[in-house]
């Protein structure tokens, strides 16, 4: 008896899951740096996003 291989395409392509690792670690990085300068939780969570997002686009760019 044979079985068929699974054809089901993977979630999250390599590229994207690269990029997406990336951008967070840096909004962690900046949100946590933002935090220890003395800038209220909320600002530096709001820092970490903006930083987020904008290396989504920017590591999208390099590694293509």
């Amino acid at each position: 008896m044979t079985t068929a291989p699974d054809t089901d395409p993977p979630l999250l392509t390599l590229h994207a899951a690269v990029v997406l690792l990336g951008a967070l670690f840096a909004g962690f990085v900046a949100g946590g740096l933002s935090y220890l300068g003395g800038v209220p939780v909320p600002l530096a969570v709001l820092a970490g996003l903006t930083v987020a997002g904008g290396a989504v686009q920017g590591l999208r760019g390099l590694i293509r």
